[in-house]
């Protein structure tokens, strides 16, 4: 589920990239290599337990994906059917979650945070902004 979860993340993080106009594969932080979104792992890293792992824990502990919804296959665990349906669910209530930005002190969706986060960075880069400060939101 985790790696499904960062999955669907890494994805809203290459999107929030390109839409700020930087290239999702020179990381800072993570190695570049083939296609490897090497920043988009980089942004991911300060929203991963806000949204990735607590998508995760409460689906489990709502009991929206249970032992139902897994199978043991060739020594391994995998999603049912049903499965990705459930997590997609929880991750999408999750994404649209509006925490307050503790920058600039509004409400926004954590998508939309990541989108602002990546405008942050691209600040940063051409000098318009001194500093970068992460998403926190306690």
């Amino acid at each position: 589920m985790l790696s499904f979860v960062y999955a669907m993340l890494a994805k809203d993080a290459v999107t929030a990239l390109l839409a700020a106009g930087l290239d999702p594969y020179v990381g800072l932080f993570h190695r570049s290599g083939f296609g490897r979104p090497a920043l988009a792992l980089d942004l991911m890293e300060e929203i991963r337990p806000l949204v990735g792992d607590s998508t995760v824990l409460m689906a489990i502990n709502n009991g929206e994906v249970g032992q139902r919804d897994f199978t043991r296959r060739s020594g391994g665990v995998a999603l049912t059917k049903e499965g990705p349906r459930k997590v997609i669910g929880a991750y999408e209530r999750r994404v649209r979650t509006e925490p307050t930005h503790p920058l600039f002190g509004y409400k926004t969706t954590y998508r939309r945070a990541l989108e602002i986060q990546a405008r942050l960075l691209a600040a940063v880069l051409v000098g318009t902004v001194p500093a970068y400060r992460s998403l926190t939101t306690r």
